[in-house]
This record gives structure tokens, C-alpha cells and sequence, in this order.
């Protein structure tokens, strides 16, 4: 099935699940792979996303990184179009809403179901306005369609089914079990019209001889009655999956002695975590979430990431002891990075006077950079060009390299005596005036940056690797990954050769009406 130039009535089909982590935003992306493949005109769409991984787009908006990916799977620049409702947890009952790539508010729970409402004929405009620029939209669902308690004021699975008239292929997962009762307690929740709405189901992660599964999917046809479209075998492949740190537990077994061990602090607000994909796929490294001190053993490196609550995040890791812990692994020289969140609390003070993120209006730092942040109530968002004007410590050799990436973030940072600016913004897309990207302390052994994605810029994070490796006395019989944009396009094709192999794509394109 192949799309032509001509201008083709746009089509949607909407992926549904019976659960949150079931597959749904990476079979999606596969979907947007295979019509791209086929030559259409595709765009991923999901009205309402919470997530804590978010992107800044070229306009400076920001959105879902679920999104993001399934828009590089499609070949089309992200958009907030694609996301238009982002609703990212700051405590346990309150969430920042984000609307068209903007701060919208935070809300609870109850406050933001009484507002959905007032959103529906927004996400109705957006959809329209995406769908007339493409052949075929490609939507996600978001949890199961199931919440009957949610159903009134539903705008993300079957409400947004009915606002683009979608035809529905609903997902479980057979790796967690029971997903024959998953799928067809689903189906039994949904009013008559929802239950017409669904063409098919699709199984995904399925390890074993499908010959033992098949009397079992005939079973359930019988019960549902719709058909079993496909079954996914579990397979690794390496793309963002906003629930894959679910998976990122510490590994039980010994780091070889040719292997570098990096240390990622799991703190409970933690965003952005695919900022560290791109070193879990390099050759030799070992790279591990941590969040208690005796899990912590001997890092060659420990990477403290971003948050969504910086201050309740740094009283975790005081809690815990893990901030002992990595001070005196400091102490030692075991060299440390902080990305935005992280590189706020690796500083001497933190301040909230409107309080951001808490009732406290200061807190003191971990002490190891000589900076000073204060919450402001506007965040930054934008995309960052920048250059490495240093090399000290594990920046050896990489003096001159060009990087890009992305800011998120609420507070201001000022630096003082004993901190060296070691990346220089070079062009801020969307007209922030400041030129210094991070800075670090004397000996290059701790450092801090606001930049999203640094280590997607592969020149520097093989430099990097590398450096390491020298400084442990591990032979560099590698380059990491040549470039991590090629590796992700290879992963994508991979991803549409899966869905191809084992889902009746003939269906889909009839379900399509293509």
C-alpha cells in the first residue's frame, strides 16, 4: 500500500491500551515508521501526555518526548500540535499543566478534571488544523479507556476517539499477565458505541511458541469479537520509552574490569531521563539508576539528573545518605555531572521565594559548585547551540567541540569564585542572551550544565567515554556510537520491520480505508 502525491482524504487510526506501559507509544512510533515507509504524509497525535520527559521545539514550546520520538519515526520536525496538553507531576497531589508548550498553572487532580472540559473544543481545533496537513494521523491513548470513573469528561482515549471519529486497535501486554482478562475486561467496560469503535487488539511482549498461544486467541475472538490483528515477541530495541526507566533498576552482578560503571542517582521527580540513552549503548559502559548509598559500590562516574522537584529531589538524596555518599566519592575523585535539577543541587543555595516547589523559601546545597540558584516563576524554555572552550579532567582533547541541546527550567543559576565556565551558547534559538552553557569546579571534577541531550552530541559523549576509559587504565578498543541521530533511524526501521513481521498490516490499511 503506497501513498500517492495527490491529496488524499487524512485518515486516523488510535492506539489503545489496556493499561499505561503496555507498548502503546512505541507501537505507534512503529505505525509512523511503516507509513512513512509507504510514503504518506503521517503525524503521531496524543491530546493529553503526563510524563516528566519533555523536548523544547525550534519555537521554544514545550512537549512530551513519547511524542517526539514517534515524530522522528514519521520524518516530520516535532510540533506542540502533536502534544497539545502536557501535564508534568511536581509533588504527589499537584501537577504543572502545560498548554500549547506553555505553562499553564499547577493543578490537583480534582481542579484539572473540572477544567478538561474547557479544553475539548481547543484539542478538537488542533487536531483539525494537524490532520489538514497530513495523509494519515497516527493517535495515542493515554492508561486504559476503561476508568469508567473518567469517562464523563474523557479527552484523551475514547472522547478523542469521538472527536476524530478513530477507529481503535487496543494493546495489552502479555508479559505482565493476564492479558486475556485485561482485554476482554476492557471491551466488557465499554458502552456499546466505544466497543464498535475497536477493530482489533493487538499483543505485545510475548515470549514463548506463539503455537501454544493460538487456541487462546481464538478463544478470545470468540469473546470480544474482534480480531487478534497481531502478537508482538518481546524483542530489545533501543528506543525512548517515556516508561522504560520502570525497567532501570540496578543490575545484580559485577562490573567487568574492561566495563566503566556510571552511576545515574534515581530520584523520585527525576525528568529527562533519556538524556543518558545514547551511553547505555555504548560498547563497555555500564550504566545504572541508583537510589540508595549501599547500591551506590565504586562509580568511575555518577550523573545526577534533572528534576521536576528540585528541592523535595535534594532532601531524598539527604534522607537516603546517598549525598554523603557521593561527597565522599568526590572526595576520591570520582568525577561528578549535574544536569539542570542535578547541577541546582550541586550548588552552595537554593532559594524559592515564591514557592515553586514548597513551602521552603532556602535550602542549602550539596555544597560542591560555588552557585547560587533562585527559583523564578517564569521557566525557560528554548534550544541551545553551544562549544566546548575547555579541557580540564575528562574534557581532555575536546576543547572546540560543537554541541546542542535543550533548557527546561524554572530557576536562575549565578556562579562565583572557584567556578570555571567550560561551555560557551554560541546561539540561543528563540533569543535567550547568555553565553556561558555550564560551569565546573577548579580541579574539573564536578560540573554543571542546564543543557538537555548534551550526551546525544556523540563527538563529546565518546570524548568523554574515552577520557574515562584512559583514566582507568581500560583499553579504548571502541568509538561508542558514530552518530546517535543514525543509530535512532536504524532502531526505527527495526522497530517497522517487528510490526510488519507479526501485526496484519493489510488490516490496518483496511481499517484505514486506505
Amino acid at each position: 500500500m503506497k501513498g500517492s502525491e495527490k491529496l488524499m482524504k487524512t485518515r486516523c487510526i488510535m492506539i489503545q491500551g489496556t493499561a499505561s506501559s503496555v507498548g502503546k507509544s512505541i507501537i505507534t512510533a512503529g505505525l509512523c515508521r511503516i507509513f512513512k515507509q509507504d510514503h504518506f504524509r503521517v503525524s503521531p497525535f496524543k491530546s493529553q501526555n503526563m510524563a516528566l520527559n519533555s523536548f523544547i521545539t525550534s519555537e521554544g514550546k514545550e512537549m512530551g518526548r513519547a511524542q517526539v520520538v514517534q515524530a522522528e519515526a514519521a520524518g516530520v520536525e516535532p510540533s506542540v500540535e502533536m502534544n497539545p496538553i502536557l501535564i508534568k507531576p511536581t509533588t504527589d497531589s499537584k501537577a504543572q499543566v502545560i498548554i500549547n508548550g506553555e505553562v499553564y498553572g499547577n493543578m490537583s487532580a480534582i481542579e484539572y478534571h473540572e477544567f478538561k472540559p474547557q479544553l475539548s473544543s481547543m484539542i478538537k481545533n488542533i487536531y483539525k488544523n494537524l490532520s489538514n496537513k497530513n495523509d494519515i494521523i497516527v493517535i495515542e491513548g493515554a492508561g486504559s479507556p476503561a476508568e469508567i470513573n473518567l469517562r464523563e469528561q474523557d479527552i484523551v482515549n475514547m472522547g478523542m476517539a469521538e472527536i476524530a471519529d478513530a477507529p481503535v486497535i487496543l494493546v495489552g501486554d502479555i508479559d505482565k499477565g493476564g492479558v486475556f482478562a485485561a482485554l476482554a475486561g476492557t471491551m466488557l467496560l465499554l458502552s456499546d458505541e466505544e466497543k464498535n469503535r475497536v477493530k482489533g487488539v493487538i499483543i505485545n511482549k510475548f515470549r514463548g511458541d506463539i503455537e501454544i498461544l493460538k487456541p487462546g486467541l481464538k478463544m478470545l475472538e470468540d469473546i470480544i469479537h474482534v480480531p487478534v490483528l497481531g502478537v508482538l515477541p518481546y524483542t530489545k530495541i533501543d528506543i525512548e520509552d517515556e516508561d522504560s526507566l520502570s525497567e532501570k533498576f540496578v543490575i545484580d552482578r559485577k562490573v567487568q574490569s574492561d566495563e566503566l560503571y556510571i552511576a545515574v542517582i534515581r530520584i523520585p521527580y527525576l525528568s529527562n531521563f533519556t538524556d543518558f540513552n545514547a551511553i547505555e549503548n555504548i560498547k563497555g559502559v555500564e550504566l545504572r539508576y541508583v537510589e540508595h548509598p549501599e547500591n551506590l559500590g565504586n562509580p568511575d562516574l555518577i550523573l545526577i539528573p534533572g528534576s521536576k522537584n528540585t528541592i523535595m529531589d535534594l532532601l531524598f538524596i539527604r534522607k537516603t545518605g546517598l549525598e554523603k555518599a557521593i561527597i565522599n566519592l568526590h572526595e576520591q575523585s570520582v568525577p561528578i555531572i549535574g544536569i539542570c535539577g542535578g547541577y541546582q543541587m550541586l550548588g552552595m543555595e537554593i532559594e524559592d521565594p515564591c514557592k515553586t516547589e514548597s513551602d521552603l523559601l532556602k535550602i542549602d546545597g550539596m555544597g560542591l559548585l560555588n552557585i547560587k540558584t533562585v527559583f523564578k516563576d517564569k521557566k525557560v524554555t528554548t534550544q541551545v547551540e553551544a562549544v566546548i572552550n575547555d579541557d580540564i579532567g575528562f574534557l581532555d582533547k575536546l576543547k572546540g567541540t560543537e554541541i546542542n541541546g535543550y533548557e527546561i527550567h524554572m530557576g536562575d543559576t549565578e556562579h562565583f569564585s572557584g567556578c570555571v565556565p567550560f561551555m560557551e551558547i554560541k546561539k540561543s534559538i528563540n533569543g535567550r542572551e547568555r553565553t556561558i552553557g555550564g560551569v565546573r569546579n577548579l580541579k574539573g571534577s564536578v560540573y554543571g550544565t542546564y543543557m538537555h541531550g548534551i550526551f546525544d552530541n556523540m563527538d563529546f559523549t565518546n570524548g568523554i567515554i574515552n577520557n574515562l576509559k584512559q583514566k582507568k587504565g581500560v583499553k579504548q578498543d571502541n568509538h561508542g556510537i558514530k552518530g546517535f541521530k543514525e543509530f535512532k533511524e536504524e532502531q526505527y526501521d527495526k522497530l517497522a520491520m517487528l510490526l510488519r513481521e507479526n501485526i496484519d498490516m493489510e488490516e490496518i490499511y483496511k481499517i484505514l480505508e486506505i
